[in-house]
């Protein structure tokens, strides 16, 4: 019993913890668009562009991993933790090789961020 009421003094007496981010919150405010339209591009060229992202967090944020929808897409990222309101990037890179209106989905994965963020890069081939 007396456990019991030194256990409910601390909880009511205890300073409340600071809150804790919802896991949805973004970490991440983008500086580029996140829908790049490359226009018309030539059969057997590699285009590329950066995207660029400024961390929004209180605390250093790791991209751990980027995933593109196809082989013909590559992708190359900021590899060391970027620091609250600094900046990292995220470089894409399309491989035309086939004719036609392309579409293609990037997943971008941060440390602190449940959810990934969605890139899109698009055009056509002639």
């Amino acid at each position: 019993m007396l456990a019991f009421l030194f256990s409910a003094i601390f909880f009511f007496w205890a300073p409340a913890s600071a809150p804790v981010a919802e896991p949805n919150t973004p970490v991440v405010e983008w500086l580029t668009e996140q829908d790049h339209d490359f226009g018309q591009v030539r059969a057997g060229k590699t285009v590329r562009f950066m995207f660029k992202y400024k961390n929004i967090a209180s605390e250093p944020l790791l991209l751990q991993t980027v995933r593109t929808s196809c082989g013909c897409t590559a992708a190359e990222w900021t590899q060391e933790p970027v620091a609250p309101g600094a900046t990292g990037q995220v470089l894409i890179e399309f491989e035309s090789s086939q004719q036609g209106d392309f579409r293609k989905k990037i997943r971008v994965f941060f440390d602190k961020q449940r959810k990934a963020e969605i890139l899109w890069i698009e055009g056509e081939v002639n």
